[in-house]
Formats: structure tokens, sequence, C-alpha cells
């Protein structure tokens, strides 16, 4: 069907104004037509049904009703509501307040005794029902189809009827495609100022993120507006709602929960504190919040809302009537009761007192017309499609037809009318309301396969017009060296990292955890023979202490067993393996030491917390424990990880989206101080045998994990007798087999024969020419026979593996000139001469491996 344009008010003043009482769907439309009243007229002209049953506007009557339920019947609020919406409901659409007894589905002792109540309340729904407009009248109805079964019983036996559409087409203006919200928003408080306020008007789906985004908005911009926020959507009522909902909800609500309340309250907390628990936070100024928190039961509604105002410096007396109205202002504060007060203002609008100037807000879901010269419609979505109610008493197709005019009329508001859109968001198309398939010829899917334009806005800070900044006379100073905490987040995102440099980060419990494991290492390596079984307990209870405020309190027991397992997985491999002599090494403490500190003592041993910074390798970091002078040793509280993970995520040619270059920059700092020597890196996972010391089955050995630098070629390194041997005795069986069979001299000659190609790809290998040599040759010396094939393939699979699992001296030479060009790269984006992109060298970053996500604007900026 073609799109009907409507009629003007104009237009349609001129056929209904000779009629004594013009009968609208909508309360906009006849304010219109009012406007067009050029005679004395006796009594109102152009009315909607239920505004001249009643004489003036009335509260919605759902509200009323249940209200008079809730105080004169037992039953609990949410049933009230479901039986006074369904008696209501039905009443509409039969257009009799006790038209539901004819659905026994829906009929019990609630919504009898609620029948009986709504027919004691003078409503505009009874007088529908009983009074009909005097037929004395000469009365016009426009666009009957619109009014439901209950507002035309209203109308006199005689009446005559005038269409809101022509039979002419309305071209449909262009949607305006934008890329985001944001920008629709900013579109529309351009457009708008005080002078032209009262001729705007705004339509959007009050539930959707064009609701707050333009409010605040236009609030912003000292525009006034109206016929928005609500009375459950005013700020401190939401607190106060916020404030009853955090003292039920335990002692494990985080401070980052109840910011808005700490901001409202005027209590400043750290950033580092964002993470812990409020009820574990020693702070003076939140004294009276956790005391209330723990004594909310017995609190009054009154006394709570006293307090609330004393501590917001609010006065909130429109809320304490609405308490007073539903009585229960003097009772306690149980967590039902605040369920049932929450139901009720999510359910019923409180008529609030508003001043009826500036923009007017409608919701596209209640509103037919907008009486407004200027009208922008905001989103045009699927959720402007109205929802009909599923109960057998709803016409759905004349629901329908009411709905699908009602949206017609909207669309055509004002004289001049905007549409913007978006095509897209989450990377998914954005459906346009169902009602433009009913409307509009062309197929289509999205809003740029209809009539369309795009916009991309230019926001004040692309324009140049943001803040104002003086420049600073200070040339930056370089940075000289890295750890590899930094490097990994550059790597993943440069501007993760830049804003990790700038803004403080809230205290995690997994890394309270790590430092406080670290610190008794360390504390046990200086100090073995202060460790006993009390001792360890102590420690226990110390680490409790410290990550308390971060964790659950139902957790406290698994923790404690946690803690102590790990601690003795600890104390096991130090007994085990006693870190070698560290003349060679400079005494040097890696800072606090919460355990030493706790005991009294200090520590000094130079193996353990070795601090280097390296300028002309560009690398600093913090050794645990240096095992001896060829091996070091990190302990690590996560998940383990295999060498070849860990060598993976190390790569510098081709950055994975897990970045972690601890093994390699430290292996790097330490070749400089040991060249020419194998060296070697191990990761110690002190949890990972939590389950395995509680079962009592514990080999230290499954908790290490470690990394081997061979200071030479992958070439060189396999092609040594040590590896021929090795393959000979722990190589797969076929390789055992073929190699059995061959001397070393033979083993060597290989590698003579052809180029190895130095890949972790074995498949790669063997179908090069090195592979193709390897399988001839060992067949000339052994015989052509399968298991010699296999057997080959075997060997540079295991040479492959080597590749994937160790470093090498390319590795670490490429390493170095990987930090030389990260420093130079950093140092120019300090200056100013580029930007810090989002994306890192593997692309997008890891999300997960992100610590400022929100303030990672994503496009182009």
């Amino acid at each position: 069907m073609p799109f009907p344009r409507a009629k003007s008010p104009r237009q349609l003043y001129d056929e209904v104004k000779s009629y004594d009482r013009v009968i609208t769907p909508d309360g906009p439309l006849a304010s219109a037509l009012n406007r067009h009243l050029d005679r004395s007229h006796l009594g109102p002209f152009a009315i909607p049904p239920r505004r001249l049953a009643v004489g003036r506007r009335q509260e919605s009557e759902d509200r009323l009703a249940f209200l008079g339920m809730l105080n004169h019947e037992d039953f609990s609020w949410k049933r009230c509501a479901y039986a006074v919406g369904n008696i209501l409901q039905c009443w509409e659409h039969r257009g009799s307040h006790d038209a539901i007894f004819e659905y026994d589905g829906y009929v019990d002792d609630a919504t009898e005794r609620a029948v009986e109540r709504i027919a004691e309340l003078e409503t505009a729904s009874m007088k529908l029902t009983n009074e009909t407009i005097d037929s004395d009248l000469d009365v016009v109805v426009v666009e009957p189809a619109m009014l439901t079964q209950l507002e035309r019983a209203y109308l006199p036996a005689e009446y005559d009827t005038v269409t809101l559409f022509t039979d002419t087409a309305f071209e449909l203006p262009p949607f305006r495609i934008h890329d985001s919200p944001t920008e629709i928003v900013e579109t529309v408080v351009d457009s708008v100022d005080d002078e032209n306020a009262d001729n705007v008007g705004i339509v959007l789906d009050q539930e959707s993120e064009y609701s707050p985004l333009i409010e605040s908005a236009l609030e912003a911009a000292d525009i006034p507006f109206f016929g928005g926020p609500g009375f459950t959507d005013r700020s401190e009522h939401r607190l106060f709602i916020h404030l009853l909902r955090t003292a039920h909800r335990g002692t494990d609500t985080r401070i980052s929960e109840v910011r808005s309340l700490l901001t409202a309250f005027d209590c400043d907390v750290d950033d580092a504190d964002t993470d812990k628990r409020l009820h574990e936070l020693d702070d003076g100024h939140l004294e009276w919040l956790i005391e209330f928190c723990h004594d909310v039961q017995e609190y009054t509604f009154s006394d709570a809302l006293s307090m609330f105002e004393r501590h917001a410096d609010e006065t909130l007396d429109a809320f304490r009537e609405e308490l007073e109205t539903l009585k229960i202002t003097d009772k306690s504060i149980t967590e039902a009761r605040l369920d049932d007060l929450s139901f009720y203002l999510q359910t019923y609008e409180v008529p609030v007192d508003r001043e009826n100037e500036g923009v007017l807000l409608a919701d596209a879901k209640s509103a037919s017309y907008v009486g407004r010269e200027v009208v922008f419609y905001l989103g045009l979505d699927d959720r402007w499609t109205h929802s009909a109610p599923r109960r057998p008493w709803v016409d759905q197709d004349a629901q329908f037809t009411r709905n699908l005019k009602s949206f017609q009329l909207l669309l055509q508001s004002g004289s001049q009318q905007h549409y913007l859109v978006q095509d897209a968001t989450g990377g998914s198309s954005v459906t346009p309301c169902l009602y433009f398939e009913e409307l509009l010829e062309p197929e289509y899917d999205r809003f740029s396969d209809l009539p369309s334009t795009s916009h991309q806005i230019q926001t004040a800070a692309r324009a140049g017009d943001g803040f104002e900044n003086e420049p600073a006379d200070v040339s930056p100073e370089p940075v000289k060296t890295i750890s590899k905490s930094s490097l990994n987040t550059y790597v993943n995102s440069p501007r993760d990292y830049y804003f990790s440099r700038i803004v403080d980060g809230p205290e995690k419990a997994y890394l309270t955890e790590g430092n406080l494991l670290h610190d008794f290492a360390e504390f046990y390596v200086n100090h073995p023979d202060e460790i006993d079984e009390e001792a360890l307990s102590e420690v226990v209870e110390l680490m409790l202490d410290e990550v308390r405020p971060l964790v659950r309190s139902v957790d406290e027991r698994t923790r404690r067993t946690e803690y102590r397992a790990s601690l003795e997985t600890i104390v096991s491999y130090l007994d085990a393996n006693q870190p070698t002599e560290g003349a060679f090494l400079t005494p040097s403490s890696g800072g606090d030491n919460a355990v030493a500190a706790h005991f009294g003592r200090d520590v000094d041993s130079p193996v353990t917390e070795c601090r280097f910074a390296d300028e002309e390798l560009g690398i600093n970091g913090m050794i645990d424990l240096v095992q001896s002078q060829r091996n070091l040793l990190d302990y690590k509280s996560g998940s383990e990880s295999s060498a070849t993970s860990i060598v993976k995520n190390a790569a510098v040619d081709e950055p994975t989206d897990e970045p972690d270059f601890q093994a390699l920059l430290y292996l790097t700092y330490w070749r400089s101080q040991h060249p020419s020597e194998q060296l070697s890196f191990t990761f110690f996972y002190v949890t990972e045998l939590v389950d395995d010391m509680i079962a009592g089955d514990v080999d230290v050995d499954d908790a290490l994990t470690t990394v081997t630098y061979y200071p030479e070629s992958l070439t060189e390194h396999v092609r040594r007798e040590g590896f021929f041997e090795y393959l000979r005795e722990e190589g797969a069986q076929k390789c055992q087999k073929i190699l059995s069979k061959i001397d070393y001299q033979t083993y060597a000659a290989l590698f003579d024969a052809a180029p190895l190609v130095e890949t972790t790809d074995s498949d790669e290998l063997i179908e090069s020419e090195f592979g193709e040599t390897m399988i001839d040759r060992l067949e000339s010396e052994i015989g052509e026979y399968k298991y010699v094939t296999t057997g080959s393939e075997q060997v540079m699979r295991a040479i492959a593996d080597r590749q994937k699992g160790a470093f090498f001296k390319t590795d670490l030479d490429a390493f170095e000139s990987f930090v030389d060009d990260r420093l130079a790269e950093l140092n120019r984006r300090r200056t100013g001469e580029e930007a810090f992109p989002i994306e890192g060298l593997a692309g997008e970053p890891n999300y997960r491996r992100v610590d400022n996500r929100d303030l990672l604007l994503e496009g182009e900026q």
C-alpha cells in the first residue's frame, strides 16, 4: 500500500470547523486543531474522548486502581498489578469493566476484588462506559479506526466521520544515516537553541540509548526541554533506591558498584580501591554508609530517606509523599518491601509537575502526533514497533491498524521532518521499524536500501574547537629502557600502553596474591630457618588479610587452602633446588617485602629480586631468583604455559595476539652478562599443584616450564653430536631405529649435503631440498624401507619442535633490534610526531589483555 499523506491541521480544521465537538484519537492533534479555532465556541471544540468524559486530564487509571487495591486488600503488589492490568486492558478492548469474567483463565480472587474496587472509582473509563456524548451536539470523529472499543462506546448514536489521510502519497524525506547515536544527538543539538526550542519536537524510543543521550546533551547546552525523565528517572530518586539495594546486597559489594552513590555523597575513593569490597574499606568518610548497610533492616524508609537527604544534600519531598501514598513510610526496609517499591516505580508512572517549555520529547510508542513545526525522529528502528498484548480479548488486526495509522500520522508531524538513523551497529544492519513494510513498496533490509543520505559530522574535537590548551615548553624525556610488561602492553595496543602510563588502575586480587607469593619466596631464600608450620599459618593469614577487601567472603576458606598449598609448593622446590652461591652478583633489595616486614627481618640475598636496567639493550626488569649462573627462575601465580607457547608468543617477526616477551627479554639481558653460554629461564607456577597437594600426590616438576637459550643457530645446534644422541635415546620409535643404524659422521654429513631450512613448520622442512636429500641418503645408507622414510620425517619433526620450544642466537639478535625499533617508535609518539594507535603489531588488540578498554575509542580520531 502507498504511504498516504496526512492532512495538515489547517486542512483538517477546514473540514470540521462547523461541528460542535470534534473527537480526535490524540490530545496533541486536538490541540493543533484548537489553535486554528477562529470564532467563539461554547465548551470544548476538538478533544479526545477521555478528556471530554472527565472534563480534564486525569492521572493514569492503572496507578489509581492499583493504589485502591493496595489500601484495602491483602494481596501481593505484583498480584494486584497483574489483576488491575488485565481488567483495564480487557475493559479498553471490550467496553465493560467486568468483561474479564468471560475469560476464566484470568479470573481469581484478586481479580474479583479488583473488579469491585475499580467499579467504585470515578474514572474516565467508567464515564466512557456509562455515558455518551450529548446527542443534541453535532459531532464529528476524526479517524474512528484509531479509537478503542471503549472510546467508541462513548460516541452518540449518530455522528459524522473524517479521515486523517488524503488520497495522495506522502513523499517520505530521505533517511539521514549517521555512524552512531552520539552523532545523531549532536546533529539535533547543533540545530536547536533557546530561540527555536519551542518549535522543535524530538520523537524517540524512551527506552533506547537516545533518551539519556539527548537529555544530557540538551541539559549541557542549557536548552530547555520537557516530556523526558519521569519520577523514577530523576537521578536523586534512582540514587536513593540504589542506596537501599546496596544495603541489601551483602558484604561483597565493590566500590565500583557504588561509585555513583559515593559521588553523590562527595566521598573520594582512590582509583586503586575501586575493586575492593565496601565493607572492608578502612575509610572514615564511609563509616556511616557501612553501618547503614549493616543495620539496614532496623531503619524505616523515612529514616533512610532523611539520612540520604542529609548526606546527599538533597530534598526528596516528592519521594516522601509517594512513600506516604504507598503507606510504607514508617515500615522497616526489608528486602521484600524494597522489591515491591522497585516494582511499583518501574510499573507505574508517578505524576510529576513539569514546565511545558522548550523542546518537546515524545515517546515513539505513545505519541501519535507532535504539534511542533520541526520534528526530529531518532532511530526509527524495530524498537519503534508496538508489541500488541497477547491476550484473548485483544483484536490483533484492529490493534495493528491503530498502531499503523498512529505511526503514519506521527511521521508526518510538523512542517519539517528529519529522520536520523543508523544503518548498522555492532557489525549488524539495523532493521527499520516493521510498519515501513506496510507503507513502502520497494523491498529493503536496511535503511541504506531506501532513499537516504550518509552524514559524518565534525565534532568539536575533530574541528579543533575542543578544550583550550597551552603548549608546555618542555621536551619529553626519552624512554631509554622498557620492561617486559610495558613491552607486552605496547605491542598489543600502543594506546593502551599510553593510557597505562597516565591512568592508575584498581588493585587486583590476583596481583596482590602474586606479589605476596613472591615476597614469601624471597623471604624463604633469605631465611629458610624462620619458616615452620606455625610460620606458614601466619603467612596464610597475612595473605588473607591483604586480599580480603578484594575477594568474596564466601571464598575465604578455599583461598586459605590454596595459599597454604602454594606456600608448601615453594618450600618443597627451594628445599630441593637451593640456589648456588651468588658471589658473582651484587646484592640488591627488590623493594618492600610484606612477609619480611611481618617477621621483622631484612632480605638482602644477591640471588633474589635482582633488578637490572641496561640502556644499551634498552630493557629493564627484576629477576625473581638467580638459580645459578646459567639458570634464572620466575614465580608465576597464573595457569601453566608450555615452552612451545612461550616461544610462540615471544615472536617478533609475526607477533601473536598474546605477546609475552618475558623469557626472551630476561635471557637477552642475561646473555649480555654471560655471553657464549647456554642459558635457561624457568617459570615456576606456584599455584599449579594445589589440587595435587590436597590429594597428596605432588611432583614439583609438574609446575615447572623451562625455556633454553642456545648460543648458536638452529643448524649448528641440531647437527651437534649431543642432539644426535638425544634423538637416538628419546626420539620417536622409527627415528631411534634409523639413527641406530648409522654413525654420527653420517648424520652430520646430511647437513653438508643440503642447507637446513630453519622453520617451525615440519611439513615445510620435510618437503624442502634438505628433507628430500635426507630421505634419499638414508635410504641409500640403510635401504629403501618404509620405516626409513617415516624415521627421517620424525627426525625433521624433532628438529622443528626444537625450534618451536627454544631460543637461538638469531632469536635474541632479532629481539635486540626489535626493542630498538619499538623504543625509537615509542619516543617519536611521545614527542607528538605520530599518534599512539589502538591497533598493535598483530592488528586489532586482544581486548582481554587491555587494561583501559573504556578509553580506546575506535574509528577515525
